[in-house]
């Protein structure tokens, strides 16, 4: 639990301090995908596939939202921003832990939802999860991001209610990218 403050508390500071002090006088401009000394490794690039600005369609084809995925802290962390077509929003920020091995994901939604999910690749796959309570009881929550032969990426949130013995998909969207100034 204290670990979980701290790194809220961590990450909340990190988010509120103006861009200019977070990136040093010797830094890149801002927005410039620039990658600091501590993350160079090629274990912090491999959720890069996610990387852009996205249009969110469900299997059937209609748009259910955007996001957009861009590096932050000097190449540390992907930043989510999430806006979905009904106008809910929500962010995310991903990264690597090399103390643990793993990639986490805090997620904070704009009606107050929130997701702390861990895990890594699988195969090409990033997959990331975690526990949470609901008004149903304990849920494991399973995220699979997957990158497509066509520049695609699929995104699947699936849910346990009996400790993994049982999935269902609660989410399925098909990302595809947007060019800048596009539709």
């Amino acid at each position: 639990m204290r670990r979980s403050i701290s790194l809220a508390l961590s990450i909340g500071l990190a988010l509120a301090t103006p861009v200019a002090a977070q990136q040093g006088s010797g830094s890149q401009a801002a927005g410039s995908p620039s990658i600091g000394q501590a993350c160079q490794a090629d274990v912090h690039r491999q959720f890069d596939f996610w990387l852009g600005e996205w249009k969110v369609t469900n299997p059937d084809g209609q748009e259910i939202g955007r996001n957009t995925i861009s590096r932050v802290a000097d190449g540390c962390g992907l930043l989510e921003e999430w806006r979905a077509a009904g106008g809910g929003t929500g962010n995310s920020l991903n990264t690597y832990d090399p103390a643990t091995g793993m990639w986490s994901q805090r997620w904070v939604g704009g009606g107050g939802a929130r997701l702390w999910l861990e895990g890594g690749l699988e195969g090409d796959a990033m997959v990331l999860s975690g526990r949470r309570d609901t008004p149903k009881g304990e849920v494991v929550d399973r995220i699979t991001w997957t990158p497509m032969d066509d520049g695609r990426v699929e995104q699947r949130w699936d849910q346990s209610f009996d400790d993994g013995e049982t999935w269902t998909t609660g989410f399925r969207g098909l990302y595809e990218r947007v060019e800048a100034g596009g539709s």
